[in-house]
């Protein structure tokens, strides 16, 4: 396994991190502690839970697997979405309670999806509480799970108040974050992404997206693997696994690897933007919108229904991920001003009226 420094805590991490949010049957506690401690076996040393990740179950898992290997052997990650800061200690007391630990060494001010959020955050007492369980040993590091835009990150990252950062990024949206990415590197802080396999539609979507491999990728799995874990300001990639195969395939595509150099990320860019066909590579051009419709997100989502996802999963991907009803795709007044300024020429009035249609 390949570890690298997250930020400046002196912490090393496993460029493979283990997500928690896609356990088959969560009811099974042994079993999946068992997948657990087998991804722990292969050098992962970073799992990252929520306590909203399968009604509490995830956070169940990983403590029945903690119990059995030595506390220095890994770092833990959960989260609390609580803008409060009795709710949110509230919810560390319960994420260790179910942990079985005495401390999380990576705990979130989670699921920041309007950059007001983190104003909300502050002003409720979340951060404080946080920064205050850090003093009493009960919180290693302070970060936060963020999804808005890559320049609303930086405006967080340069407060100084956080340590490291995890946020969604992969092939399909990187354009998205890069300004982030950039931010955390010269501010020194962690870096893990969510996602970096689209939660599921790069590995879905093999055939159509194989131009995504390199001459030494086995696969387009480990090809997005990979580009992720490259870039200088990513510690680690969370990959939410469901079988040991999946396991072995994550780990194989790190093992021996030598990060692509920068001549290659940027033929792997050209490649995305010239293969996507007519799906939206997140690049940002089309903003601002005058009625401020969040016109990326929408169809970030929409690029979900272009390969062969269901309108119930699109709109749970903008309620989950993004914060967004489909209905606030309608404010568009279909001025064409994002037409005007799309590099792809993309349909985008018609794909939000699509989107503002949905339930």
């Amino acid at each position: 396994m390949w570890y690298k420094p997250y930020g400046r805590t002196g912490k090393e991490i496993s460029v493979i991190g283990c997500g928690g949010m896609r356990f088959d049957n969560p009811e099974d506690i042994d079993a999946n502690a068992e997948l657990v401690l087998y991804a722990h076996s292969k050098g992962i040393n970073y799992f990252d839970t929520a306590p909203g990740y399968d009604a509490g179950k995830s956070e169940e898992i990983f403590g029945a697997a903690f119990k059995q290997i030595p506390r220095e052997s890994f770092y833990c990650s959960t989260k609390s979405s609580k803008a409060d800061g009795d709710a949110l200690r509230a919810d560390l007391e319960t994420s260790l309670r179910r942990m079985n630990v005495e401390k999380i060494d990576f705990f979130h001010i989670w699921y920041i999806v309007r950059a007001e959020q983190w104003s909300e955050r502050k002003a409720g007492g979340a951060v404080a509480a946080a920064l205050k369980a850090k003093a009493e040993g009960l919180v290693g590091h302070v970060v936060a799970s963020l999804h808005i835009t890559g320049a609303e990150i930086c405006d967080i990252v340069r407060e100084g108040l956080l340590e490291g950062i995890t946020v969604g990024y992969n092939v399909l949206n990187f354009p998205f974050r890069g300004d982030a990415l950039t931010c955390a590197a010269e501010m020194n802080i962690g870096v893990v992404t969510m996602n970096p396999l689209g939660g599921g539609l790069i590995p879905n979507n093999a055939e159509r997206l194989d131009f995504l491999r390199g001459p030494d990728d086995r696969s387009v799995v480990e090809a997005a693997l990979r580009f992720n874990v490259s870039h200088p300001a990513i510690t680690s990639a969370l990959v939410g696994f469901t079988t040991k195969q999946q396991v072995d395939e994550a780990v194989a595509a790190v093992e021996n690897f030598q990060p692509y150099d920068a001549e290659h990320i940027e033929n792997l860019k050209g490649r995305i933007g010239e293969g996507f066909d007519n799906l939206c590579t997140q690049c940002g051009y089309c903003l601002p919108c005058p009625e401020g419709v969040e016109i990326p997100k929408f169809l970030e989502t929409y690029n979900y229904r272009i390969l062969g996802q269901g309108d119930e999963d699109i709109s749970s991907r903008l309620r989950y991920h993004w914060g967004l009803e489909p209905s606030a795709a309608g404010a568009c007044i279909e001025c064409g001003q994002c037409e005007d300024k799309c590099t792809q020429h993309l349909p985008i009035i018609d794909r939000l009226k699509y989107i503002a249609g949905m339930k």
